[in-house]
């Protein structure tokens, strides 16, 4: 009996203990298992070059969501960018979003800058201000040959 005792013991404390890395796993891992606390807008740009889905979305230096995906629309040949926005944050009409890089050569981002506007966006809208990434290759070259 005391044999059956000690493997029911173990396999109680090995299924704790993937119960918890499982638990780990979602929560470092920023995984929604059930539902999440945020609403989605859309972005239309006409260059996200370096922007990828998982990238952060913030607001006065606060990540505030993160990018969902980016794809090209073949009508408007610009990219379409949707935003996962935290529930707690209000983005107006009026507002504005970015595609920025942290840093010289850091990741891209898109950062939103807030309106004048009382009119909030709710889930599914569509941000009308957009400013593209900036071309880093494409500035030095018009340095260089004087086109500035």
């Amino acid at each position: 009996m005391k044999k059956y005792s000690q493997e029911t013991t173990v396999g109680i404390f090995v299924f704790l203990g993937l119960l918890c890395v499982a638990y780990l796993t979602v929560k470092l891992g920023k995984m929604e298992l059930v539902g999440s606390d945020a609403y989605r807008l859309r972005a239309s740009f006409t260059s996200v070059s370096g922007l990828r889905s998982g990238s952060a979305v913030e607001m006065a230096g606060v990540q505030v969501g993160k990018v969902v995906s980016v794809s090209f629309n073949q009508e408007t040949m610009r990219a379409e960018v949707i935003l996962q926005i935290d529930n707690g944050i209000k983005v107006d009409d009026e507002s504005i979003a970015s595609v920025k890089t942290s840093g010289l050569i850091g990741d891209k981002y898109i950062k939103i800058s807030r309106g004048g506007s009382d009119i909030l966006l709710g889930p599914g809208e569509t941000i009308l201000d957009t400013e593209g990434a900036i071309d880093l290759e494409e500035l030095i070259s018009k340095y260089i040959f004087g086109d500035v």
